[in-house]
């Protein structure tokens, strides 16, 4: 008897093991597979750590003077499609004006912003021929090729994505994969 409750318990814990790891392929999802996977994976993470965050929480900020949840989401959708408007596709007119941040607050907004933004950069991205990512440009007085400008992309995203995941976790929100939640592809 007790050798068979400990077979069960083994092929119960082995079955959790299996699903743990599968549950992480699926989490992982774009890792270790060039910028378009990481963008992939970044882009999933954001997304659904912006719908974890209740809307109640899209005003809050650590202390007076610093971003709140939603600006630094609408700091996300600004850059991304500013960034993205150096290498040639135009930003929506709508996101060019400085108070961008203070205007857009409400999360359906935000979210909506927040994944048409990261759909332009996979887009604008994928319609690259080859060679255009060496093609060089200027910002901020600076000449820089294509390839550098979707890079400080996906930096910049993941840098605030870190600083939403501290907001989270002051707020008592677990990061949905943290928490082993099996994100969408």
């Amino acid at each position: 008897m007790l050798r068979r409750l400990v077979c069960v318990a083994l092929l119960l814990a082995s079955s959790t093991i299996r699903a743990q790891s599968a549950a992480d392929a699926a989490t992982n999802e774009g890792i270790w597979q060039g910028y378009d996977g990481e963008l992939r994976y970044a882009s999933r993470l954001l997304i659904s750590l912006a719908e974890a965050i209740p809307a109640d929480k899209y005003d809050w900020r650590p202390e007076p003077g610093v971003r709140s949840v939603s600006e630094v989401l609408m700091h996300i959708v600004q850059s991304n499609y500013y960034l993205l408007s150096v290498t040639g596709p135009q930003m929506p007119p709508e996101l060019a004006s400085n108070d961008v941040e203070k205007r857009i607050t409400s999360k359906p907004e935000v979210v909506a912003y927040l994944r048409r933004s990261l759909e332009a950069v996979k887009t604008a991205r994928a319609k690259l021929k080859p060679g255009d990512l060496q093609h060089k440009v200027k910002i901020y007085g600076e000449t820089v090729n294509v390839d550098g400008m979707y890079l400080r992309i996906i930096c910049h995203d993941n840098e605030h994505m870190g600083q939403l995941i501290a907001y989270a976790r002051m707020n008592g929100i677990v990061p949905p994969w943290s928490a082993g939640v099996v994100l969408p592809k």
